[in-house]
């Protein structure tokens, strides 16, 4: 492949990057990232301390809460600020760690940036002080508080944006937070807390945990911590899920993932079609929440469709973060995701699948791989999967109720999109599907930052995030206030 050289040279300035070999493999003790579109070592650091961390925070988080919403604010605002300067470098940092083209790691900061402004906004909408006055019954008073210490659990394919999106809304709140990114994408963790200590929040209010899926799990289960904050598999999900069934007190928000339909129905914008498809399936190479996994198409709109999907996704062009031309996608995230990738198309395929386009590793020792296109419309029992990379699914129907009971035959409920169709057609679509995030003639992926992510089933558990984030990050207290007290009793009483 390509060389993944950045422009400019190496995205952090401080000497956290390295070219050693990843035969030199990490002690008991370490976490080592490993740049995917080159499979040479970007970074290393010891695993945390959890006991410790959390003590500090819950030490530090009482202060933190007594300053006020405008301080808070104030420097949130700042961390912006530190990462706009920060940006480009940044940028480097993300499409080094994740492999993702830099066009689309620069979006990823961007959005990091805007999200502040959307964190103070929520906080105002959905978080608001009221008061609703009665002359003798005095106040009552609606008023939040911050649960304490937050666990926020990151992902790999978003490692700035994801937590950011819940750690500002934290912050703001009140809370403290420890944050643990993806073991596979560490450094971007390191870098997105360096930016806020930076701006002067202090070091115990928002820590950094490097560990794999053993701290993780005793981050979760730790009796110091108020709030999970997870964005991940479904697996880990429900485990977290389960771990804490027993512990009510602890608030708990997952955003799981899914298999997402996208239904084409009658439109005779069959290229606009095309393109919308390839963006829900092939963006960030298959590896967000959003993407779609599957392909409901309508049988008389079948061949002409699926070919101009076909011909679209041939012309993506997959490459290493910072070649020129930039790359439609990069490699997914390591090796053994893109062997499970071309094991599932081989399953598929054995199934009683029809390949239309073929899943090719195009490199041997790199995680680079094609975007590719399976009907599984003859596959009896399909798995209800989420396959985390560029392959998709296509399903033949012949009526439009089978179309929705087609996309509604899963566990998860994330997102899901209509394309064409008469606006009778979607209300019905809107209506009938299952999902959190409900769209026509516009991608499964790429929603708004304003408006509430989230989905349920496999999911997630009915707390949605982005601009509803604010509604887990504090309780609701209510007040019944008057300055004197002020009472009688007037009935049921003897007399004296």
């Amino acid at each position: 492949m390509p060389n993944d050289d950045p422009p400019g040279g190496d995205a952090m300035s401080d000497g956290l990057m390295s070219d050693r070999p990843t035969s030199d493999g990490p002690t008991s003790d370490e976490i080592v990232s490993i740049a995917p579109a080159t499979g040479k070592e970007l970074w290393r650091g010891r695993i945390g301390d959890i006991d410790e961390l959390v003590q500090r925070a819950r030490r530090a988080w009482a202060n933190w809460a007594a300053q006020s919403l405008t301080t808070r604010i104030e420097l949130v605002r700042r961390f912006a600020n530190e990462v706009r300067k920060e940006q480009d470098a940044f940028a480097e940092l993300i499409a080094r760690e994740t492999g993702k083209p830099l066009w689309e790691a620069r979006t990823e900061v961007e959005s990091v940036i805007a999200k502040v402004e959307i964190s103070v906004r929520s906080y105002a909408e959905r978080t608001a002080q009221r008061r609703l006055d009665s002359a003798m019954q005095g106040t009552t008073a609606l008023r939040h508080k911050p649960h304490g210490v937050m666990a926020v659990i990151g992902p790999y394919n978003f490692p700035a944006l994801m937590p950011s999106g819940q750690i500002i809304p934290a912050l703001i709140a009140g809370n403290a937070v420890i944050f643990k990114p993806s073991e596979k994408t560490p450094a971007a963790g390191e870098f997105l807390v360096r930016c806020f200590h930076r701006v002067g929040i202090p070091a115990n209010i928002i820590q950094l945990l490097i560990g794999g899926p053993p701290q993780g799990a005793q981050l979760v289960a730790h009796d110091g911590v108020d709030g999970v904050l997870f964005s991940g598999s479904s697996n880990v999900g429900i485990a977290i899920n389960r771990k804490l069934a027993g512990n009510p007190g602890k608030i708990v928000a997952l955003e799981m993932g899914g298999n997402n339909p996208i239904i084409a129905w009658d439109t005779p914008k069959l290229h606009d079609a095309a393109a919308l498809i390839v963006q829900s399936a092939f963006t960030s190479a298959g590896q967000r929440c959003s993407n779609a996994r599957r392909l409901i198409v309508k049988s008389d709109l079948y061949d002409a469709l699926v070919g101009e999907v076909k011909k679209l996704t041939a012309r993506l062009i997959v490459g290493a973060p910072f070649d020129d031309p930039q790359p439609y996608m990069g490699p997914v995230i390591d090796n053994a995701a893109a062997e499970g990738l071309s094991d599932s198309f081989v399953h598929l395929l054995s199934s009683g699948g029809r390949p239309i386009k073929h899943m090719v590793r195009l490199d041997p020792d790199l995680p680079f791989v094609s975007p590719a296109i399976i009907d599984t419309t003859a596959i009896a029992e399909r798995p209800d999967l989420e396959l985390f990379g560029p392959l998709l699914q296509v399903i033949r129907v012949d009526d439009f109720d089978a179309a929705i009971a087609e996309a509604n035959n899963t566990r998860f409920g994330l997102s899901a999109a209509l394309i064409g169709g008469t606006p009778q057609d979607y209300n019905r679509f809107w209506a009938n599907i299952r999902a959190g995030i409900v769209n026509w003639n516009r991608p499964t992926n790429g929603s708004s930052a304003g408006a509430p992510f989230g989905g349920l089933g496999l999911s997630g558990n009915n707390r949605p995030g982005a601009f509803y984030a604010a509604d887990y990050c504090a309780y609701p207290v209510s007040s019944a206030e008057m300055e004197q007290p002020r009472a009688n009793i007037g009935i049921g009483l003897r007399d004296e």
